[in-house]
């Protein structure tokens, strides 16, 4: 179990010192901390004063005899705060030391069980210096910057380079020893498909939410009151400007912190109770305070709000007296009549049109497939309140008196997600609930001391 995170208030001083002489030559070129998408391309003047020299013999944690470095630490704190764009303040800075120290706990002990791995099984897992290096690449060029360019600037913030190799390195390292070795034994049944997909359609008309996320998970927090405590403290930071992906992306322990906490568009059903209230109280654009519910802490970003996506689609029959719309008002009313007096013939969708096409001067068609909120007025009443089989009122229109009948109604399937779709999704639900517990399983028997 990991002991006491706290730290001398030296090795804090010298972290924040070194934080904001980094933050301090970005602010003086007028360049914003970078977001959590990468790094913005720029030219930048190198800070007036060094960053104060490493302690590198101190020792911030020891974990399973592999050390973690007050280095190490402080290097990890300055890379949250350059690229979440925090501000570090007395009370926020024992949460960023403790986020931190955790991630670099977990991954010490993700690399040290892939070490075993590799020895036991003979074939190489961990991700060598030409993949990292190529994953580093494709960020810069994502960001229109060389990877240069993108080591310089995190130069001027007082970060080496090594810090964000070692972190790449041991996320995708993980990530890819999780998927090969569990991937091939989970198994996602079709009535697990169908399920999810029956609890789709009907959560489908329910109010939709373009949602992201930050959720802080106790056990790494230290608790569910520290969990709430570290969370009020992000809703403060991200008030005061921080970007909100790229605190999720630092501090969230969702699966949704590699895309910035970004959830895309979930209807109410699909969100747990304490996540749904919340968002049915939010407006578009605002952030909501820290949300406690059974397995941690949450903060949400609200994007956007909208209907549900479901679309009633009718199948319209109609018998109709063609008039146009300068039609003298007698001849409104004999077609009205006459529409009227087929109520009552026992016509259904499948004899209305022989059945009607016997009275003069009534013609019957068969309208096709439509949906429901693209016709107007009267149509559209009647399509969604007649009983199937059922025959209208008259209705007048610029061409003519129509009667209506229902001959089928569904719901549309079209914005529903396919099944491979659902699969995938559910296969790496699966495969990041299989990750917690390895890692948990992992600290409850490691040896983790801090000084």
């Amino acid at each position: 179990m990991l002991k006491s995170l706290a730290r001398s208030s030296t090795v804090l001083a010298t972290a924040v010192g070194a934080a904001l002489i980094g933050t301090a030559a970005l602010a003086q070129s007028g360049v914003t901390p970078p977001d959590v998408s990468g790094l913005q391309s720029v030219n930048t003047p190198p800070a007036q004063e060094a960053a104060p020299a490493p302690a590198l013999g101190a020792v911030a944690a020891v974990v399973n005899d592999d050390i973690i470095s007050d280095y190490d630490l402080r290097q990890r704190m300055m890379f949250y705060l350059m690229t979440t764009g925090v501000r570090p303040t007395q009370e926020n800075l024992p949460q960023i030391q403790q986020q931190a120290l955790a991630s670099l706990v977990d991954e010490r002990l993700e690399l040290q069980e892939l070490r075993k791995m590799e020895k036991t099984q003979k074939f190489s897992i961990i991700s060598d210096d030409a993949e990292v290096d190529a994953q580093i690449g494709q960020i810069a060029k994502e960001n229109n910057l060389t990877l240069d360019s993108l080591k310089a600037q995190m130069a001027r913030a007082g970060v080496d380079i090594s810090t964000l190799r070692e972190q790449i390195r041991a996320q995708t390292s993980w990530q890819r020893m999780i998927r090969g070795r569990y991937g091939s034994r989970i198994r996602i049944g079709q009535s697990q498909i169908d399920m999810q997909l029956s609890r789709l359609k009907a959560t489908a008309g329910k109010p939709q939410y373009q949602l992201a996320e930050i959720y802080i998970d106790p056990q790494r927090a230290g608790g569910m009151q520290e969990a709430m405590n570290g969370a009020a403290q992000l809703v403060t930071q991200i008030q005061q400007g921080a970007p909100f992906p790229a605190v999720a992306r630092q501090f969230s322990s969702a699966p949704s912190a590699a895309s910035g906490g970004d959830m895309g568009w979930v209807s109410q059903g699909e969100l747990p109770a304490e996540l749904a209230a919340a968002a049915e109280q939010m407006a578009p654009n605002s952030l909501s305070q820290p949300i406690q519910a059974s397995d941690g802490v949450y903060i949400l970003y609200l994007r956007g709000k909208r209907a549900g996506s479901a679309s009633t689609l009718v199948n319209l029959k109609q018998a109709a007296v063609q008039l146009g719309a300068d039609a003298p008002a007698d001849k409104i009313e004999a077609a009205k009549q006459t529409l009227a007096s087929l109520q009552g013939k026992g016509l259904t969708c499948d004899n209305l049109q022989a059945e009607v096409g016997k009275v003069p001067g009534v013609v019957a068609g068969d309208l096709g497939e439509a949906d429901v909120n693209d016709l107007s007025g009267e149509f559209r009443q009647a399509a969604e309140s007649l009983p199937p089989g059922q025959l209208s009122p008259p209705i007048r229109t610029a061409v003519g008196v129509h009667a209506l009948m229902v001959c089928g109604r569904r719901t549309s399937d079209a914005q529903l997600p396919s099944s491979k779709e659902i699969e995938n999704k559910l296969l790496g639900e699966q495969l990041t609930m299989v990750s917690r517990r390895y890692l948990r399983d992992l600290r409850n028997s490691a040896t983790i001391e801090t000084p």
